[in-house]
């Protein structure tokens, strides 16, 4: 219907007020989401800044209760925010900067990146990471950024992702493979040791790192579940699906990045 229309029969009082009521509440809709886009739109904008101004703990809260208070179903913006959100978590997990789930340890005399990761429950290779080490050497006195919150991994089948947590807080997602026939174990488990280029062990068969045939990839994180892990692929355009024999695969730029932030004992939870 025209303006002019629309007008005319409101004068000679001839629309029904359904209809009214109708165009009323598509005007509304229409302008909040105008609204949530801009909103969306602007808490980036004012986080990216006040990341860039050194308050990037200012930025997290911010997201924060943005998330908290949306109450919306999830959609396009809301996935926005979520995963800028996200980004910024994962800066912040391999900067120096410290965030709710990490502390400034002191270096005592005696001790190594060894002794702090085990005590604290992290790994020595994101302990470096965060403080831009180069090498092993520490010194007594010196400070050091250390993660002392507990890393999760969850695994949704349905939707063929994982996400890392630090505590409540999501640090990452990625797109994984899953098993044929729903062949990915549910239920939770834990990582109990980690391999780099591993072989592949296989039914009448010994398949070294590197070769095409090993769909190990680059790295291996096992399940307490024997047989079952996370690990790379040799195939990652078919990075998506359910296609392999149960193990969740993730492309090796992937697995190589989550391999040195989770230490074993890190749960995994595998939903359908």
């Amino acid at each position: 219907m025209t303006k002019t229309r629309f007008f005319w029969f409101l004068f000679l009082g001839l629309l029904p007020a359904s209809f009214l009521r109708a165009e009323v509440s598509g005007a509304s809709a229409a302008q909040s989401a105008g609204a949530a886009e801009d909103s969306a739109a602007a808490l980036i904008q004012k986080t990216e800044k006040l990341e860039k101004n050194g308050n990037a703990i200012e930025a997290q809260k911010a997201f924060e209760a943005y998330l908290k208070r949306s109450g919306r179903p999830e959609g396009p913006k809301t996935r926005k925010i979520q995963n800028a959100y996200e980004k910024l978590n994962f800066r912040l997990l391999n900067s120096k900067a410290l965030m709710p789930g990490s502390k400034m340890v002191e270096v005592a005399a005696g001790d190594s990146l060894y002794v702090i990761a085990r005590k604290y429950k992290t790994t020595v290779d994101l302990i470096k990471k965060s403080n831009g080490l180069k090498k092993d050497t520490i010194y007594p006195g010196m400070k050091l950024k250390v993660v002392s919150g507990t890393f999760s991994i969850k695994v949704d089948k349905s939707q063929n992702i994982l996400r890392l947590f630090l505590d409540d807080k999501p640090m990452k997602t990625y797109r994984v493979s899953t098993g044929t026939q729903n062949g990915t174990p549910a239920g939770d488990f834990k990582i109990v040791h980690k391999l780099e280029n591993p072989t592949w062990y296989k039914a009448g068969a010994v398949i070294p790192s590197g070769s095409p045939k090993n769909f190990l990839g680059t790295r291996w994180l096992g399940f307490d579940y024997p047989g079952y892990g996370i690990h790379g692929t040799v195939n990652p355009e078919t990075i998506g699906q359910q296609v392999t024999s149960g193990c969740v695969r993730l492309r090796n730029e992937d697995v190589e990045e989550l391999y040195p932030i989770v230490p074993e004992g890190t749960q995994v939870t595998i939903t359908d």
